[in-house]
């Protein structure tokens, strides 16, 4: 018997489209700092995600989500401006087949797909991963005058790379973006400006961007004020590296957090102080990506738990 074929094509989901909304700033941000190539790795990333969820949706007579589109996003986004298109190619296969599509689709997946499909390229090519970054091009029309930054523009080590061994790297450069790294995670003032839009449009729980906030703000602010010497200050530790990306677009995804709201506030926290510890004191010098998969895991019990708790107290008041 042939398919039954879906009525709709695509089905748009208003909160993933604002999800979207909130991220194309950082899109243009990417091709301002490291060139045109940047878009074209958001637009390749785009077509082999849409096209793998098709695989699965479409035979099944359903329509593609647009939840889908903010997967891409986020993915290409998270990873460095040279991986190979290849590489990322990879990856949002593997992120929404092995994320997503296995569980059932969309709203039955256990781990963020975005997070998942970049895990498996952190651990499968570590070294274009890892170790080959790019200074971002600055001055005049910047990187919409270029394909991509130069080969002599190749750095080793991003800020959060940089601040474990002590260095000093001025607040605004971190805030405004003008330093290496992820596409995505430069701009602190894009992030945090998409940040109170979801929220304000209700696109996004602030209960799950504040409680991983206040996650990594107390335990940051512990170790450093004990002196652990790869730990930054706080206020230096939140604008580096992705954690307000990883805030704000990935602790934030509906489907595999917490749903109930103390369970949101333990989620997010936990998240934020995991993702400090594993930079501190693991091998890699980020942690938000590992923090998200470890708390997903742990989401279907959190949530129990609390509606467990809350069950005498409902019976009691009524």
């Amino acid at each position: 018997m042939a398919p039954k074929k879906p009525e709709k094509l695509f089905l748009m989901q208003k909160v993933m489209l604002r999800v979207c909304y909130a991220l194309t700033p950082l899109v243009f941000a990417a091709v301002y700092l490291f060139g045109w190539r940047s878009l074209a790795l958001v637009l390749v990333v785009f077509v082999f995600g849409i096209a793998t969820e098709a695989v699965f949706t479409l035979k099944q007579g359903k329509p593609i989500t647009s939840a889908v589109f903010v997967t891409c996003m986020i993915f290409a986004l998270s990873l460095p401006p040279t991986v190979p298109f290849w590489m990322a190619v990879v990856g949002i296969v593997a992120g929404v087949a092995l994320g997503k599509m296995i569980f059932g689709g969309f709203g039955q997946n256990v781990f963020n797909p975005a997070m998942m499909g970049r895990c498996f390229i952190y651990v499968t090519f570590p070294i274009q991963m890892t170790n080959e970054w790019v200074e971002p091009i600055l001055g005049g029309i910047a990187g919409f005058g270029r394909w991509s930054t130069l080969p002599d523009a190749t750095t080793m080590a991003t800020p959060m790379a940089a601040l474990r061994t002590g260095a000093d790297i001025p607040f605004e450069r971190l805030f405004f973006g003008f330093t290496s790294g992820s596409l995505g995670e430069t701009s602190d003032l894009l992030i945090v400006l998409g940040g109170i839009y979801l929220i304000y449009t209700k696109a996004a729980s602030y209960r799950l961007a504040l409680s991983c906030l206040l996650g990594g703000i107390s335990l940051s602010g512990l170790l450093y004020s004990i002196g652990v010497p790869a730990v930054p200050s706080p206020v230096l530790t939140l604008v580096s590296g992705s954690f307000l990306f990883g805030t704000v677009f990935v602790v934030t995804e509906p489907v595999s957090g917490a749903k109930t709201n103390a369970g949101q506030w333990i989620y997010g926290f936990m998240i934020g102080a995991l993702t400090i510890a594993l930079r501190g004191f693991s091998n890699f010098s980020e942690g938000i990506m590992f923090s998200v998969l470890i708390m997903n895991a742990f989401v279907p019990i959190l949530d129990q738990t609390v509606r467990q708790m809350a069950a005498p107290k409902k019976a009691a008041a009524s």
